[in-house]
């Protein structure tokens, strides 16, 4: 990193472009299939048979399904087990189309990543405020003696447990505010806020990621790098909404705002 912020945040956002406009990035996914909604394994665009069976996914295809399965061309049945990012390391492709295999509260689903999405097309850019010094303030992460989960509403509109381990505290045009968190496997933080521009100067709600508190629990909170959610950039993502407490009852016209119009 360079000495100047300013450059360091160009970089970062030149990056973000960079990462959601790439071939399988969020841009590119054209659907989250339910396997329950297929129980004769079939699913409307997507090649091959989809079975869950308890703790895999069986997947049965021919060679007419033009699957490939770890970089191979593949027919007859495998059984599978939920993706991990990246996106480009999952098991399953088909045509340059990644088939990813997802799995959310007991429930199995296929995610399509398709490099020739529309969305992916049409991008013109996030639109994001110019790095501001005054964005950028201390704060101190507090942690919950254990992990807590709260059920919040997600983005295609089911209820799901979203597991939070702190709290962040911060001072922000005058007054203290606090964000209930999660803390990443890095021990870097994350919060789903939403502010007063949400859903009108800026996308309904955001995240945050703090890096991992110091020993002290001290925290450099940072909302010039305030981040779209992946349901910013395809409909067929699942965000998470703020849990309660995490709306802000001042307005943050820091960081990532929307997506610039096509």
């Amino acid at each position: 990193m360079s000495t100047d912020p300013q450059q360091d945040w160009q970089h970062w956002h030149e990056q973000r472009e960079a990462a959601v406009s790439s071939s399988h990035g969020p841009l590119s996914l054209t659907g989250t299939h339910w396997l329950a909604d297929h129980p004769e394994g079939r699913i409307p665009a997507v090649p091959g048979e989809w079975r869950e069976d308890g703790d895999e996914v069986v997947l049965t295809a021919d060679a007419g399904d033009a699957i490939t399965v770890d970089g191979k061309p593949f027919a007859g049945t495998v059984r599978l087990t939920a993706d991990h990012p990246p996106i480009h390391e999952s098991r399953v492709e088909s045509a340059g189309r990644r088939l990813v295999v997802l799995r959310r509260e007991g429930l199995w689903a296929v995610r399509d990543f398709d490099p020739g999405s529309e969305a992916r097309r049409s991008f013109a850019g996030i639109e994001a405020t110019p790095y501001d010094d005054r964005w950028v303030v201390p704060g101190v992460f507090r942690p919950y003696e254990e992990t807590r989960s709260v059920r919040v509403e997600n983005a295609d509109g089911r209820e799901r447990g979203l597991g939070l381990a702190g709290e962040l505290t911060f001072d922000l045009h005058g007054g203290e505010h606090t964000l209930q968190v999660a803390v990443e496997d890095d021990g870097s933080l994350w919060a789903v806020f939403a502010d007063a521009t949400s859903g009108r100067d800026s996308y309904r709600f955001r995240f945050l990621r703090p890096e991992a508190p110091a020993a002290d629990g001290s925290v450099t909170v940072d909302f010039n790098r305030a981040l779209l959610p992946p349901c910013a950039f395809a409909d067929h993502f699942i965000c998470p909404f703020p849990p309660p407490g995490n709306t802000l009852d001042t307005a943050v016209p820091a960081g990532e705002r929307r997506l610039n119009a096509s």
